[in-house]
């Protein structure tokens, strides 16, 4: 073999070890280097559900729009509410008047009960010769008549007093619907996919509105298994969105701690059903790791439910966190 063959079969071979170093470093970057495709934009997603229910009478929003907390959102006719709450007050007022001639009987019923005590007692005393036995029956029992009408005077105002306590809180539980037949932001967001106009009907606890949450975004970059051991809680984080043309900060805030195992379900008398099918080929399975946004570019529009590109950037070895 001449020199010249030589260094052909030296240069193939450095060739081909070069090749193989770098499709071994890549293959090993792309296996186990802590960065995943599998990201996705999450938000704070509000159901706005009315605590009454009616006819919407007004909807002061539009589809997509921003709201602060606070703004009006829908309107449920609110007649009914204002009669609910004229029946309230007008059950409060009887309340109150049958308060007032309780107060009255029981005067009167006090001033009639110390009276008969009064004259029972005076013929308690005196003798046969003045009043008979069967008279002093009939002032004792008078005044234990009066007596007993003082009680029950008594107890109807105790009962008209319960009555006002109950007319009270049916008036506070009316201005409460009242007050809650206008529908509010609960927090500053946007509303989405509105589908809600005047005439509808709105029940009680049925989600009709839905509001993104601002400020509230975070990512969920799903990784594969075998790349977990080189993400911890508190690393910095890049994140390109699908487009690659806005790039965000943000660092790992938490790490799933359990994902559904298909092949273990629960069968009958909650005992594992065991998949006995075992395929050669065995994927990574995929653990959610939760990633704060530390900064969001000016002027850049990012949605819940965007897919992106999730880089761990670990720390150095040595270097302070």
């Amino acid at each position: 073999m001449n020199t010249t063959s030589i260094m052909r079969f030296l240069v193939t071979t450095l060739l081909l070890v070069v090749a193989c170093s770098l499709a071994f470093g890549l293959w090993r970057g792309y296996m186990y280097s802590p960065w995943t495709r599998d990201g996705r934009i999450r938000a704070e997603v509000v159901h706005i559900a009315p605590d009454v229910s009616g006819i919407v009478s007004e909807v002061r929003v539009h589809d997509n729009e921003q709201v602060r907390r606070g703004d009006v959102l829908f309107v449920i006719d609110p007649e009914r509410f204002h009669a609910t709450l004229k029946r309230a007050d007008a059950d409060i007022a009887r309340a109150q008047a049958q308060i007032a001639v309780s107060n009255a009987q029981i005067a009167q019923r006090a001033s009639e009960r110390t009276m008969r005590r009064a004259q029972a007692a005076r013929r308690t005393g005196l003798g046969e010769e003045v009043v008979s036995n069967e008279a002093k029956t009939d002032y004792g029992a008078q005044a234990e008549q009066a007596d007993a009408a003082y009680v029950a005077a008594q107890a109807e105002l105790k009962a008209s007093e319960a009555e006002l306590e109950a007319a009270t809180a049916a008036r506070q539980a009316a201005q409460i619907d009242l007050d809650r037949s206008v529908v509010r932001a609960p927090a500053d967001g946007s509303i989405v996919n509105l589908n809600l106009y005047s005439g509808d009907y709105a029940i009680a606890g049925s989600p009709r509105l839905v509001l993104v949450e601002s400020h509230s975004f975070w990512v969920y970059g799903y990784f594969e298994e075998t790349k977990l051991p080189q993400v911890s809680v508190g690393e910095a984080v890049k994140i390109e969105l699908l487009s690659g043309r806005v790039a965000m900060k943000g660092h790992v805030e938490s790490i799933a701690t359990g994902i559904t195992d298909r092949d273990n379900p629960s069968g009958d008398y909650v005992l594992a059903d065991v998949n006995p099918v075992f395929t050669w080929i065995r994927l990574a399975q995929r653990v959610p790791v939760r990633i704060a946004i530390d900064e969001i570019p000016s002027g850049a529009h990012i949605a819940a439910g965007m897919t992106c590109t999730v880089f761990v950037q670990p720390k150095k070895p040595g270097r302070a966190p």
